[in-house]
């Protein structure tokens, strides 16, 4: 038998059953499946899923059809069970020693394969073998089959788990946008892949007073993401309205440094911005955001390294006024860096030209806008790296005199 060539049919059968939570569930259908589709090559007439409930495996399914009480239990200590759990699998005949008739002959059962699935073979696949079956073939078969399944369980916890921690990253990420002053304010965020290293936040340091920060940690993917992750909630932890950013930022630095992931870096922007207009920043390694007033752009760069090579690096503040009219756009290094076929990247003069090149008074049209312009260059939804995107504008509001003539 061609062991590679069924693995790979196998493998191919068991990706298109639909993932469950139920371990048992999914199991049941992979049993069925396995019978109806491979009786012929594997030998296989019908089969059971077993529990590990205390001392006992408890019967939870039959397949094709029911045989034995419902809720039926097999001894944790029965001999072929404790062969299988030291091995992984178990093939075994009625007159074999240790094989109980009484137990065998309630599930109707001559001649049976089992295999261990999960930590401490938590559940049992049990298959009953047709008579005549070459046990040499049957144990490599058994093999093939738990490799196979254990695979198919592996990545489901694995896409499971990342699911569960891309919830966590978007629960960090602000529900709605914060409402302030005569600033609308919007930001958006895409990862790589299922959870990214980038991060943005709003934080209400106090009635006057709105904190703004993007984070990008160093690659992507899950261990970006709860560096990313963890940089925040410090951040969050550590804002206070009589506290120096700069104090902030050169502490936050100290835990990042110290952390358990201190190989993975992180660059952070981090600015407060107050009602009347004035933003106090403190850039760490960090794409410096852009400020445009209608006429010219500023670079907001001061502040100092990125945040944890070196726990004793110290931050500067920034100071900048945001003018009604004004745009501050905040983003991350997967937008400036994102290449097309001929590997050239989108760059800061295509993102200027766009932020200068209309009239813009809503945030969030400025945030769709990158985002589209980024995706036309690259010509394609896939992503190099995570994008995050930020913007601030100060509205402008009519004079009361303009009011008055309007009115009129």
């Amino acid at each position: 038998m061609d062991y590679k060539n069924l693995f790979r049919k196998i493998d191919r059968t068991l990706r298109t059953i639909e993932r469950s939570k139920d371990v048992v569930a999914t199991l049941s259908e992979i049993l069925r499946r396995l019978v109806d589709d491979f009786q012929d090559d594997l030998g296989l007439v019908g089969g059971r899923i077993y529990d590990l409930k205390g001392p006992s495996y408890v019967l939870k399914r039959e397949y094709p059809a029911p045989r034995a009480p419902r809720d039926f239990k097999v001894p944790a200590t029965y001999p072929p069970i404790k062969i299988l759990r030291e091995q992984g699998y178990v093939y075994a005949r009625l007159g074999d020693a240790g094989i109980d008739a009484k137990i065998e002959s309630t599930l109707g059962v001559k001649r049976f394969a089992a295999i261990g699935i999960g930590d401490q073979c938590r559940q049992i696949v049990a298959f009953t073998i047709r008579e005549g079956a070459d046990p040499t073939q049957v144990e490599h078969t058994l093999n093939t089959i738990r490799h196979a399944i254990t695979l198919k369980l592996r990545s489901e916890l694995f896409a499971d788990r990342m699911a569960e921690a891309r919830a966590i990253q978007l629960s960090l990420l602000p529900a709605t946008a914060p409402a302030f002053g005569d600033y609308d304010i919007w930001g958006a965020s895409v990862p790589a892949e299922d959870v990214g290293g980038d991060l943005y936040d709003f934080i209400r340091v106090s009635q006057r007073s709105l904190g703004i920060a993007v984070a990008d940690a160093s690659g992507h993917g899950l261990p970006a993401a709860l560096q990313a992750r963890d940089a925040i909630i410090g951040l969050r932890m550590g804002v206070e309205e009589n506290l120096r950013i700069s104090a902030t930022l050169e502490k936050l630095n100290r835990v990042v440094a110290h952390s358990a992931l201190a190989s993975k870096f992180i660059s952070l922007f981090y600015a407060e911005l107050e009602s009347a207009g004035t933003l106090v920043y403190c850039n760490a390694g960090h794409n410096a955001p852009l400020l445009w007033d209608g006429t010219s752009f500023r670079e907001l760069s001061r502040g100092g390294m990125i945040l944890g090579p070196n726990p004793t690096s110290q931050y500067e503040r920034g100071y900048e006024t945001l003018a009604p009219g004004s745009i501050l756009v905040a983003y991350t290094d997967g937008i400036p860096e994102a290449v097309d076929a001929a590997d050239e990247a989108f760059g800061m003069e295509r993102l200027k030209a766009l932020i200068a090149g209309s009239a813009w008074t809503v945030a969030r049209d400025v945030v769709d806008a990158i985002f589209a312009a980024v995706r036309a260059h690259s010509g394609s939804e896939r992503r190099d790296d995570d994008q995050t995107v930020v913007a601030v504008i100060r509205q402008v509001r009519p004079t009361k005199g303009a009011s008055r003539r309007a009115a009129r």
